[in-house]
This record gives structure tokens, sequence and C-alpha cells, in this order.
């Protein structure tokens, strides 16, 4: 399976495969027909203490990494996704932040491994 990220500000297209939002929050200005999702995993976005103690601060990514990488570990998440996606060619990971090192990049390593 092909794990691609992908702003969700950006138009679906027929390639993006099996669509998931992997921020806790749902993004300003999106409608629900716009997102175009297949699934709204809130889960396996990092957890609200984290986003809030991260705050896309770049000189914190190392440890937000880390961090958000032993969360996944512990919740199970990341593999409760890959098995929601199985059977797909294409896994589109959307996300709403400006960065490119955001959490759906670091998720998409992770499912990756």
């Amino acid at each position: 399976m092909e794990i691609r990220t992908k702003r969700i500000y950006d138009p679906a297209s027929g390639q993006d495969g099996f669509r998931v939002l992997v921020d806790r929050l749902w993004p300003r200005g999106v409608s629900k027909e716009r997102a175009a999702l297949d699934l709204w995993d809130k889960e396996v976005a990092p957890s609200t203490g984290l986003r809030e103690w991260w705050n896309h601060d770049p000189d914190t990514y190392d440890q937000f990494v880390t961090r958000y990488e032993a969360e996944l570990d512990a919740s199970g998440a990341a593999q409760a996704l890959m098995e929601k996606a199985a059977g797909e060619d294409v896994l589109t990971l959307l996300y709403a932040a400006h960065d490119v090192e955001n959490n759906a990049a670091v998720l998409a390593r992770y499912l990756r491994r």
C-alpha cells in the first residue's frame, strides 16, 4: 500500500485512494462534502496535550516525533487504521497544518515501517 500525505485544503483526487483526516480538530472552512473523507480518525491523531505542547514549534519537532511515536506505540491506533484501510492501493493522510513537518508526516513514516 502506498501511503501519502496531503493538505485537506487541496482538492480531492481520484488517485487519493482511502482518504483519512488524521487531525483531532476539524479544519476551518472545510465542509464535509469538500473534504470527501472515507474516515476521520481522531484516535490516530496526537493527543490534545501533545498537540498543545508542540504548537508546531520547529525547535521542538524532534521531541514531538519521539513523543507522538510513543503515543502511537501505546495506543494501537496506527495498527487499527491500517486494518481499516486494508485492501486499498493508496492511503492518503489528510492534515490542515501549513508546515510539511506535521503529525501526518510522522504518521506516514511510522506506518511505512
